[in-house]
Protein backbone atom coordinates (compact mmCIF):
# COMPACT_ATOMS: atom_id res chain seq x y z
CA UNK A 1 0.00 0.00 0.00
CA UNK A 2 1.48 3.67 -0.75
CA UNK A 3 2.56 5.79 2.00
CA UNK A 4 -0.50 8.09 0.57
CA UNK A 5 -3.73 7.56 0.54
CA UNK A 6 -4.41 9.94 -1.61
CA UNK A 7 -1.69 12.38 -3.77
CA UNK A 8 -2.27 14.55 -6.15
CA UNK A 9 0.35 16.55 -7.97
CA UNK A 10 -0.47 20.23 -9.68
CA UNK A 11 -4.31 19.23 -10.37
CA UNK A 12 -6.16 20.97 -12.69
CA UNK A 13 -9.82 20.30 -14.14
CA UNK A 14 -10.65 22.32 -16.98
CA UNK A 15 -14.44 22.11 -18.25
CA UNK A 16 -13.96 22.59 -22.36
CA UNK A 17 -17.16 24.51 -24.35
CA UNK A 18 -17.58 27.33 -25.86
CA UNK A 19 -16.26 29.24 -23.09
CA UNK A 20 -13.75 27.12 -20.78
CA UNK A 21 -14.22 26.99 -17.16
CA UNK A 22 -11.20 26.46 -14.90
CA UNK A 23 -12.31 24.59 -11.66
CA UNK A 24 -8.94 23.84 -10.19
CA UNK A 25 -5.74 25.00 -11.26
CA UNK A 26 -2.23 23.66 -9.38
CA UNK A 27 -3.97 21.51 -6.76
CA UNK A 28 -1.12 19.49 -5.04
CA UNK A 29 -1.77 17.84 -1.54
CA UNK A 30 -1.13 14.33 0.19
CA UNK A 31 -3.37 12.74 2.52
CA UNK A 32 -2.28 10.17 4.81
CA UNK A 33 -3.92 6.55 5.58
CA UNK A 34 -6.41 7.10 8.65
CA UNK A 35 -6.01 10.98 8.68
CA UNK A 36 -9.03 12.96 8.24
CA UNK A 37 -8.82 16.10 6.18
CA UNK A 38 -11.44 18.56 5.91
CA UNK A 39 -11.66 20.92 2.45
CA UNK A 40 -12.89 24.48 3.03
CA UNK A 41 -13.55 26.94 0.73
CA UNK A 42 -15.80 29.52 -0.48
CA UNK A 43 -18.56 28.22 -3.01
CA UNK A 44 -17.70 27.67 -6.94
CA UNK A 45 -13.98 27.04 -5.52
CA UNK A 46 -13.59 23.71 -7.01
CA UNK A 47 -13.81 21.60 -3.46
CA UNK A 48 -16.49 19.50 -4.54
CA UNK A 49 -15.03 18.81 -8.08
CA UNK A 50 -12.07 18.11 -6.48
CA UNK A 51 -13.64 15.34 -4.55
CA UNK A 52 -15.52 13.75 -6.98
CA UNK A 53 -11.99 14.03 -9.35
CA UNK A 54 -10.56 11.45 -6.23
CA UNK A 55 -13.80 9.29 -6.36
CA UNK A 56 -13.33 8.97 -10.75
CA UNK A 57 -16.51 10.50 -11.18
CA UNK A 58 -14.48 13.17 -12.92
CA UNK A 59 -11.45 13.05 -15.16
CA UNK A 60 -8.48 15.76 -14.04
CA UNK A 61 -6.90 17.58 -17.26
CA UNK A 62 -3.81 18.38 -15.38
CA UNK A 63 -1.43 17.02 -12.55
CA UNK A 64 -1.28 13.61 -11.31
CA UNK A 65 -3.71 12.14 -9.02
CA UNK A 66 -3.16 8.62 -7.01
CA UNK A 67 -5.36 6.54 -4.71
CA UNK A 68 -3.34 4.17 -2.65
CA UNK A 69 -0.36 4.17 -5.31
CA UNK A 70 -2.62 3.85 -8.09
CA UNK A 71 -3.42 6.81 -10.69
CA UNK A 72 -7.55 7.46 -10.66
CA UNK A 73 -8.88 6.64 -14.44
CA UNK A 74 -12.24 5.61 -13.12
CA UNK A 75 -13.94 4.83 -9.25
CA UNK A 76 -10.90 3.47 -7.27
CA UNK A 77 -11.57 0.20 -5.56
CA UNK A 78 -12.37 0.68 -1.56
CA UNK A 79 -14.13 3.84 -1.47
CA UNK A 80 -17.47 5.37 0.08
CA UNK A 81 -19.24 8.58 -0.87
CA UNK A 82 -21.41 10.44 1.31
CA UNK A 83 -23.52 13.40 -0.23
CA UNK A 84 -25.39 16.07 0.77
CA UNK A 85 -28.93 14.87 0.53
CA UNK A 86 -28.60 10.92 1.44
CA UNK A 87 -30.20 9.68 -1.57
CA UNK A 88 -31.86 6.83 0.40
CA UNK A 89 -34.36 4.80 -1.42
CA UNK A 90 -37.34 5.74 -0.30
CA UNK A 91 -39.17 1.82 -1.54
CA UNK A 92 -36.32 0.08 0.22
CA UNK A 93 -35.99 -0.45 4.21
CA UNK A 94 -33.04 1.28 6.04
CA UNK A 95 -31.11 -2.47 6.24
CA UNK A 96 -31.76 -2.83 2.80
CA UNK A 97 -30.35 1.28 1.71
CA UNK A 98 -27.28 -0.34 3.58
CA UNK A 99 -26.78 -3.00 1.98
CA UNK A 100 -27.27 -1.10 -1.64
CA UNK A 101 -23.52 -1.52 -2.73
CA UNK A 102 -23.27 -4.79 -1.87
CA UNK A 103 -25.29 -5.54 -4.39
CA UNK A 104 -23.80 -3.54 -6.75
CA UNK A 105 -20.63 -5.40 -6.35
CA UNK A 106 -22.64 -8.51 -6.74
CA UNK A 107 -21.58 -9.85 -3.35
CA UNK A 108 -23.25 -11.96 -1.05
CA UNK A 109 -25.41 -10.44 1.08
CA UNK A 110 -25.72 -12.85 3.25
CA UNK A 111 -21.82 -12.20 4.77
CA UNK A 112 -22.56 -8.45 5.33
CA UNK A 113 -25.62 -9.34 8.12
CA UNK A 114 -22.99 -8.87 10.90
CA UNK A 115 -21.58 -6.24 9.33
CA UNK A 116 -24.72 -3.89 8.48
CA UNK A 117 -26.09 -4.90 12.35
CA UNK A 118 -22.39 -3.74 14.05
CA UNK A 119 -23.09 -0.22 11.61
CA UNK A 120 -26.69 0.05 12.83
CA UNK A 121 -25.44 -0.46 16.30
CA UNK A 122 -22.62 2.24 15.49
CA UNK A 123 -25.04 4.29 14.95
CA UNK A 124 -27.55 4.13 17.03
CA UNK A 125 -30.27 2.55 14.44
CA UNK A 126 -30.58 -0.91 15.36
CA UNK A 127 -34.17 -0.11 16.36
CA UNK A 128 -35.02 1.23 12.79
CA UNK A 129 -33.32 -1.58 10.38
CA UNK A 130 -36.71 -2.50 9.02
CA UNK A 131 -38.00 1.14 8.88
CA UNK A 132 -38.52 3.45 5.76
CA UNK A 133 -36.66 6.46 5.22
CA UNK A 134 -39.49 8.57 5.46
CA UNK A 135 -39.62 7.42 8.97
CA UNK A 136 -36.37 8.87 10.03
CA UNK A 137 -35.51 12.28 10.48
CA UNK A 138 -33.18 13.93 8.67
CA UNK A 139 -29.92 13.17 11.09
CA UNK A 140 -31.14 9.61 11.19
CA UNK A 141 -31.08 9.54 7.88
CA UNK A 142 -27.72 10.81 7.54
CA UNK A 143 -26.59 8.67 9.40
CA UNK A 144 -28.33 5.72 7.52
CA UNK A 145 -26.54 7.39 4.66
CA UNK A 146 -23.08 7.06 6.22
CA UNK A 147 -23.83 3.03 7.43
CA UNK A 148 -24.64 2.37 3.36
CA UNK A 149 -21.56 4.54 2.61
CA UNK A 150 -19.25 2.03 5.11
CA UNK A 151 -20.91 -1.42 4.58
CA UNK A 152 -17.76 -2.35 2.20
CA UNK A 153 -15.23 -1.28 4.64
CA UNK A 154 -13.20 1.11 2.28
CA UNK A 155 -10.49 2.91 3.22
CA UNK A 156 -11.75 6.20 1.87
CA UNK A 157 -14.50 7.82 2.75
CA UNK A 158 -15.32 10.94 0.84
CA UNK A 159 -18.09 13.50 2.11
CA UNK A 160 -19.39 16.04 0.18
CA UNK A 161 -21.33 18.64 2.54
CA UNK A 162 -23.25 15.75 4.21
CA UNK A 163 -24.65 17.66 6.79
CA UNK A 164 -25.55 21.05 4.91
CA UNK A 165 -28.98 20.51 4.63
CA UNK A 166 -29.58 19.85 8.13
CA UNK A 167 -30.58 21.70 10.91
CA UNK A 168 -27.80 23.70 13.30
CA UNK A 169 -28.86 21.58 16.06
CA UNK A 170 -28.76 18.66 14.22
CA UNK A 171 -25.68 19.39 12.45
CA UNK A 172 -23.71 19.66 15.75
CA UNK A 173 -24.86 16.64 16.56
CA UNK A 174 -23.69 14.87 13.66
CA UNK A 175 -20.30 16.31 13.89
CA UNK A 176 -20.04 14.91 17.17
CA UNK A 177 -21.87 11.08 15.50
CA UNK A 178 -19.40 11.31 13.00
CA UNK A 179 -16.06 11.63 14.78
CA UNK A 180 -17.20 9.13 17.11
CA UNK A 181 -17.55 6.44 14.30
CA UNK A 182 -14.35 7.79 12.33
CA UNK A 183 -12.59 7.11 15.96
CA UNK A 184 -13.75 3.59 16.24
CA UNK A 185 -13.05 2.89 12.33
CA UNK A 186 -10.53 4.95 11.68
CA UNK A 187 -11.25 5.44 7.62
CA UNK A 188 -9.50 7.96 5.75
CA UNK A 189 -11.64 10.81 5.32
CA UNK A 190 -11.82 13.57 3.32
CA UNK A 191 -14.47 16.30 4.17
CA UNK A 192 -15.86 19.15 2.46
CA UNK A 193 -17.65 21.54 3.89
CA UNK A 194 -18.41 25.73 3.96
CA UNK A 195 -18.48 25.59 7.45
CA UNK A 196 -14.81 26.96 9.48
CA UNK A 197 -16.09 25.75 12.87
CA UNK A 198 -17.58 22.18 11.39
CA UNK A 199 -14.03 21.95 9.35
CA UNK A 200 -12.14 22.26 12.70
CA UNK A 201 -13.86 20.50 15.23
CA UNK A 202 -13.67 17.25 12.78
CA UNK A 203 -10.44 17.79 10.75
CA UNK A 204 -6.70 16.72 11.71
CA UNK A 205 -5.51 19.37 9.14
CA UNK A 206 -8.01 21.53 7.28
CA UNK A 207 -7.44 22.77 3.57
CA UNK A 208 -8.56 26.04 2.75
CA UNK A 209 -9.01 26.58 -0.90
CA UNK A 210 -8.89 29.66 -3.17
CA UNK A 211 -11.94 31.10 -4.85
CA UNK A 212 -12.12 29.64 -8.37
CA UNK A 213 -9.88 28.14 -9.71
CA UNK A 214 -9.53 26.47 -6.59
CA UNK A 215 -6.00 26.30 -5.07
CA UNK A 216 -4.77 25.59 -2.21
CA UNK A 217 -4.17 28.57 -0.29
CA UNK A 218 -3.40 26.67 2.86
CA UNK A 219 -3.30 24.00 5.02
CA UNK A 220 -3.68 23.92 8.66
CA UNK A 221 -2.73 21.62 11.26
CA UNK A 222 -5.74 21.28 13.84
CA UNK A 223 -3.31 20.16 17.08
CA UNK A 224 -6.42 19.95 19.70
CA UNK A 225 -7.54 16.69 21.45
CA UNK A 226 -9.62 13.80 20.80
CA UNK A 227 -12.42 13.17 21.17
CA UNK A 228 -13.75 16.88 20.86
CA UNK A 229 -16.34 18.32 22.39
CA UNK A 230 -19.00 20.87 21.34
CA UNK A 231 -17.40 23.17 23.94
CA UNK A 232 -14.07 23.08 22.79
CA UNK A 233 -15.38 25.48 20.54
CA UNK A 234 -15.40 28.18 22.91
CA UNK A 235 -11.97 27.66 23.91
CA UNK A 236 -9.11 30.20 23.18
CA UNK A 237 -7.19 27.53 21.14
CA UNK A 238 -9.94 26.87 18.72
CA UNK A 239 -11.00 30.28 18.31
CA UNK A 240 -7.14 30.83 17.17
CA UNK A 241 -7.77 28.49 14.28
CA UNK A 242 -11.30 30.00 13.11
CA UNK A 243 -9.37 33.22 13.63
CA UNK A 244 -6.79 32.23 11.26
CA UNK A 245 -9.29 30.73 8.70
CA UNK A 246 -11.32 33.95 9.05
CA UNK A 247 -8.15 36.04 8.56
CA UNK A 248 -7.63 34.11 4.90
CA UNK A 249 -10.64 34.61 3.43
CA UNK A 250 -10.71 38.41 4.78
CA UNK A 251 -7.77 38.36 2.49
CA UNK A 252 -9.03 37.07 -0.39
CA UNK A 253 -12.10 39.61 0.22
CA UNK A 254 -14.22 36.81 1.32
CA UNK A 255 -15.15 38.82 4.15
CA UNK A 256 -16.06 42.36 4.51
CA UNK A 257 -16.20 43.30 8.37
CA UNK A 258 -17.85 46.62 9.02
CA UNK A 259 -15.82 49.27 10.06
CA UNK A 260 -15.46 49.80 14.00
CA UNK A 261 -17.36 52.23 15.96
CA UNK A 262 -16.54 54.98 17.42
CA UNK A 263 -16.93 53.22 20.69
CA UNK A 264 -14.89 50.71 19.65
CA UNK A 265 -11.95 52.72 18.47
CA UNK A 266 -11.68 54.37 21.60
CA UNK A 267 -11.85 51.59 23.97
CA UNK A 268 -9.00 50.00 22.23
Amino acid sequence: MSASAIQARGVGKVYAGERALTALEEVSLDVKPGEFVSILGPSGCGKSTFLRCIAGLERITGGELEVDGRVVDGPPDHIGMVFQRDALLEWRNIERNILLPVEFARKPVRDYRDRVAGLLALTGLSEFADRYPRELSGGMRQRAAICRALVDDPRLLLMDEPFGALDALTRDQMNVELQRIWLETRNTVVFVTHGIAEAVFLADRVVVFSPRPGRVADIIEVDLPRPRRLGDRETDKFGAYTARIRALFNDMGLIKEPPATAGEVNAA
